[in-house]
């Protein structure tokens, strides 16, 4: 590396302000290779400059590479998803025709019991009645009640005695 730096009119900066020669010929060596040491040129600056751009060239194309996987994958994943749905649809859908299905032959049974339970309940009820009718006639036979029998009249006319009056006029108590 390269840097311009003129050692020659430091000198003369460093002796005109009092320094002996020596020292100050020290003094700009040791500046020197510390500049060379620490400072960068402009040569070496544009050849970074361009290492970086071509390291961010490169950098961006993975980049475009990652997104476009990224893309691809993303597509997969909903193509699998809504296939997926489609299937759960699909299976739900069957469930419930299956539900609905063991729902109708349940209402069915219900409904088949329930009118045998109705049957059953009438015959029961029927027979109680009956059951009852039986023992009523039995305590009768057993402890009749002491009725008399009256027939009836052969034919029953109605007598009027007394013609019914005609209607007053009504009495009214001025004179």
């Amino acid at each position: 590396m390269s840097v311009m730096f003129d050692s020659l009119a430091y000198v003369k900066k460093l002796k005109a302000a009092g320094m002996p020669e020596p020292q100050a010929e020290v003094q700009a060596e040791t500046i020197m290779e510390w500049m060379e040491d620490r400072l960068a040129t402009k040569v070496e600056l544009e050849t970074i400059r361009t290492d970086l751009k071509r390291d961010i060239k490169e950098i961006d194309a993975k980049i475009e590479s990652v997104r476009a996987d990224l893309k691809r994958d993303i597509k997969e994943l909903d193509v699998k998803t809504e296939t997926r749905f489609k299937e759960l649809d699909a299976k739900t859908e069957i469930r419930f025709k299956e539900l609905d299905s063991k729902t109708e032959t349940t209402k069915t049974e219900i409904k088949r019991d329930l009118k045998e339970l109705e049957l059953r309940m009438v015959i029961k009820t029927g027979a109680m009645i009956l059951g009852g009718i039986g023992i009523l006639f039995g305590l009768m036979r057993a402890w009749p009640l002491p009725v008399q029998y009256v027939s009836p009249p052969a034919t029953q006319e109605k007598h009027m005695l007394v013609p019914p009056a005609p209607a007053q006029p009504p009495v009214s108590l001025s004179h």
